[in-house]
Formats: structure tokens, C-alpha cells, sequence
């Protein structure tokens, strides 16, 4: 007897089809599963027999061959326990066979019947949806997650046993909706970061406005307690709302990392990422035995923060220059080569020495060569990508005590979302969504500069030995600074501010 169960297996943040094809025949009881199977499928084995024998329900004493198709593709993970399950019920005429092409199902097994959650269940069904399958049997605390495809039944399932009765019409289980829009609607609140608790850094402040209405890259520098990391916490404040389409595509990736909690299966702010500096080249880019996204996927479409910048390894550090100017990132395996999002802005911060404090000279007793040393952990090209550098001085006594607090992150926004919206009209028909996104041909459209514009910026490129990237980029950040000020046409002024903004890597001779 032969049954068929439509499932799928991830790559990536997408899924393709896999069919689950079992067939019992006479012969001595064996039980082979063929299709690449890793360990963790060919455990489903015992997993599944012994699930089926405490459920009170009767495994079939047969030759069982199950078949994983595509066969030349790997399969991993415990989430074709439940499909090689219902097949060996089907197959054994425990459940009719007449519903299950409708179906797309996935979960994984617990010995005593129950059925575990699984990762990866929004690409997974989305993939199923557009395969044209309608409904989908999963894990009870995946349904919030699998709802978030439009137009999927969605059928919560907690044990065998329940499966068995919807399928022998016993006890059918009830499909699940949700209002996507009343989801989506539901923000959640970030009013303890605000930009209003921070005094005095106005330089900071407007540079943190700037790089939000543009997308752009920042560095932040100064000494210890500045407030760097203060202000780096408060920018996804004032940053554009996601949009729904956004909102999906990072809960992909959240999903295939298994970091999505059951009352929160929609990612509806944009991300925060701040890892540790002693994080692995790997850890931060994805990868691993079984490949799942790094951090710089894990902020896509949001922040990716690293505090201390040159105690990074220098090797992790430059695997950032292909993401930051691709916007994926692509990890090579024997079995095949995966591709990940990882279209983030990444904002940095370090102190001006190894201690901190230079220019200081009470506290500051670093040599010129310890100073050298440091900057030269962040190599040149990498420092090239960064599209705004800042520095922030030390905070006085005074600037806490007399300083008046500045504008909310709600009024910074307003500005951020009028010149986003200037930037949405421009490239309406360019495909991209903010200035930082520019390619060297669509800057020769919207970036036209007038006589005196073009020979501040001729001047500014010889004396500070600009790269050609770095020549694009005082341009995107100008087209920015002009959309903040309501312009069309990026003017002297707007240039000159930015220029103040690229100065810094050689006043600390970084590179």
C-alpha cells in the first residue's frame, strides 16, 4: 500500500516541496528511510514507532520504505516526523487517503503522541500557499506563526490522535484565522528609548537623523560615557515603520533561526542587533553544520550595533564588505550554497584610543604607536563603507545640569518621514526605497550638482584623498541632507555639512 504526504524542507529563509512516499509491502519488518536522510530524520524511525504504539494505535508489522523526494537533495531535521506518520497511518488504512493530497503537513514527534513545534513553519507554508495547497496541518504552538499566510486553512494539530480523528471525521479540528491587518496595526512601544532623555551630542543627534532618513552607515566616536551607545539604542525610534512586506520578510528569517515566541509571531518593529565583540565570524554572518542566518540577517531591514568596534576581530569584521554593499550574504557548502537577506544599517562605536580618553592628557598616557595600533584595526575598505563619522566629545557637569532637553524621537520621525516620503516619490520607479540604495547610474539622475557645488566637492575629493566609493557616498548623504531641508537640488550648504562628516578617519589616520 502505497500513501503520499506533502511536506517541505528549508534553504535559506524559502522552502522547496518534499513528498513523503511510503510504502509498506510484505517481507520481514524493516523500516528504511531513503532521500539523503540526516541523522535527526533517520532517528524519526524510532521517534515514530514508538509514537504510534503509545497513542493506541496500531504500526504496521511490514517492510516500510519511506521515500524523501527530491532524493538528491539533503534532508534535515525532526519536521518529517509527522508526515511520515500520517503516511504510515494512511498506508496502513488507519486514516483515509482521499483528504490527504489537500494538504500540506509538518511537525515534529514526541514519544508519547504530542506533536513538538518545529522552525522554519512560516516559509514552509508559505511555500506550500504558493504551490497552490490550501490547507495545512502543524504543530498547536506554530498556528499563530503558519496564519500569518493569507489564505491557508490552517489546522492546529496537538496529537496523533486528534490527527487520526479529523481525518476519520470523528472529531474534526476547527481552522484557524487571524486579522492580519489588526496584527500588524498592534506596534509595540519603545517610549522608554527616547531621544528626548538625551542631553547635549546635538552633532550626534543630527547625524543619527540624517543616517535614519537616508539608510545610511554611522560611526560614532568618543570617550567612554559620551553616550554612544545611548543614542545608537534610540535610533530604531525614529527610523521609517516597517511596511507589511518587511514586516513578513523578517519574520522569515526570525522563524528559521527559531527566535519568534508564540504571542509574538510577527516581527512588527524593525531590529535591534547588538552582538558581543568576541562573536564569531560565523556567528555573526550565519552558517554552521546546519546553516541557520547570522546577525547581519537577524537585522535585516533594521540596526546591526557593534559597540567597541576595533575589539572585533579584524578577519570578522571584513566579511561585512560584500553584505554592506550586496544587502545578502551567501554561505558556500558542499551540499549547495544558501543565500541570506541582510540589507541592515550598521552603526558603530569606538572610543579615540585604547584608554579612551585622548586629547586628555590627566587620564590619556597612550603612545602615538598604541594609538596607530588601535585605528589600524579597522582596515580602510571597511571604514570606506561607512557613509557618516561623528565625534562626540566627553560630557561636562554642566551640559547635565543647564543643558535643555532636546526634540522627542516622535518629532525627529516626522522629519524622517518627509524626507523618506520625498525619497519614495523619487525612485517610484527605481525599485529602491532610500538614498543609501543609489547605484552610480541612478545618482546621475537625482544627484546633479550645480558649478560651485561640483567644484567644493573637486576640492574636498583631492585634499582628503577620497575613494570613488567615498566620493558616492558624500553624495548619497548630501541627496539626504537636501531631502531634510525640503530640497530638490543638493546645495553648497548641504555638501559642506556632510564633508564635516568624512573628515574623521584622518584626524585619528585610520585605515
Amino acid at each position: 500500500m502505497l500513501s503520499m504526504i506533502h511536506s517541505s524542507a528549508l534553504l535559506g529563509i524559502d522552502s522547496y516541496p518534499v513528498t513523503v512516499e511510503v510504502d509498506l509491502s510484505s517481507g520481514l519488518p524493516a523500516f528504511d528511510i531513503v532521500g539523503l536522510p540526516d541523522s535527526a530524520v533517520k532517528e524519526s524511525r524510532d521517534r515514530v514507532r514508538t509514537a504510534i504504539k503509545n497513542s493506541n494505535l496500531t504500526f504496521p508489522v511490514k517492510r516500510i520504505t519511506i521515500n524523501l523526494a527530491p532524493a538528491d537533495t539533503k534532508k534535515e531535521g525532526a519536521s518529517f516526523d509527522l508526515p511520515i506518520a500520517l503516511g504510515l497511518l494512511a498506508a496502513s488504512m488507519v486514516v483515509p487517503q482521499n483528504e490527504l493530497p489537500e494538504y500540506f503537513v509538518t511537525g515534529e514527534l514526541s514519544l508519547d503522541g504530542s506533536i513538538r513545534p518545529v522552525n522554519g513553519i512560516l516559509p514552509m507554508v508559505y511555500g506550500a500557499w504558493e504551490r497552490g495547497l490550501r490547507k495545512c496541518l502543524v504543530p498547536y504552538e506554530n498556528m499563530e506563526e503558519a496564519a500569518l499566510v493569507e489564505g491557508m486553512e490552517v489546522y492546529p494539530v496537538k496529537n496523533l490522535l486528534e490527527l487520526v480523528a479529523h481525518f476519520t471525521r470523528k472529531q474534526r479540528i476547527s481552522p484557524i484565522y487571524m486579522d492580519l491587518e489588526a496584527l500588524f496595526s498592534q506596534n509595540e512601544s519603545l517610549e522608554f528609548l527616547d531621544f528626548y532623555h538625551v542631553k547635549g551630542q546635538e552633532s550626534a543627534k543630527r547625524a543619527m537623523e540624517i543616517a535614519a532618513a537616508g539608510g545610511h552607515n554611522l560611526l560614532l566616536i568618543g570617550p567612554p560615557g559620551s553616550g554612544k551607545t545611548m543614542l545608537a539604542k534610540r535610533l530604531p525610534t525614529i527610523l521609517p515603520d516597517l511596511t507589511f512586506a518587511e514586516s513578513i520578510e523578517i519574520t522569515k528569517i526570525y522563524s528559521v533561526a527559531g527566535l519568534l515566541r508564540n504571542k509574538n509571531s510577527l516581527v512588527r518593529t524593525r531590529p535591534f542587533r547588538a552582538p558581543h565583540h568576541t562573536i564569531s565570524a560565523s556567528a555573526l554572518t550565519g552558517g554552521g553544520r546546519i546553516p541557520k542566518p547570522g546577525e547581519i540577517s537577524l537585522s535585516h531591514h533594521g540596526v546591526l550595533f557593534l559597540d567597541e568596534l576595533p575589539e572585533f576581530q579584524r578577519n570578522t569584521l571584513e566579511i561585512m564588505r560584500q553584505p554592506l554593499e550586496d544587502g545578502q550574504v551567501t554561505i558556500a557548502r558542499v551540499n549547495g550554497t544558501l543565500t541570506y537577506p541582510s540589507d541592515f544599517m550598521l552603526v558603530a562605536a569606538m572610543n579615540p584610543c585604547p584608554c579612551g580618553h585622548l586629547g586628555n592628557g590627566n587620564k590619556c598616557h597612550c603612545s602615538q604607536n598604541e594609538i596607530s595600533k588601535y585605528h589600524r584595526k579597522i582596515s580602510g575598505p571597511l571604514l570606506d563603507r561607512i557613509d557618516i563619522m561623528v565625534e562626540m566629545p566627553a560630557i561636562s557637569y554642566d551640559d547635565l545640569e543647564e543643558s535643555a532637553y532636546g526634540d522627542t524621537s516622535e518629532t525627529i520621525k516626522s522629519r524622517v518621514l518627509q524626507a523618506h516620503h520625498m525619497q519614495l516619490t523619487r525612485y517610484k520607479e527605481d525599485g529602491i526605497f532610500f538614498n543609501a540604495q543609489l547605484t552610480p547610474a541612478q545618482m546621475e539622475i537625482h544627484c546633479k550638482l550645480g558649478k560651485e557645488e561640483k567644484e567644493l566637492l573637486r576640492a574636498a575629493f583631492e585634499r582628503m584623498d577620497l575613494s570613488a566609493r567615498g566620493y558616492h557616498k558624500i553624495l548619497k548623504v548630501a541627496r539626504t541632507v537636501a531631502d531634510l531641508d525640503g530640497s530638490d537640488e543638493i546645495t553648497v550648504r548641504h555638501i559642506a555639512e556632510v564633508l564635516q562628516y568624512r573628515s574623521l578617519d584622518r584626524k585619528y589616520m585610520m585605515g
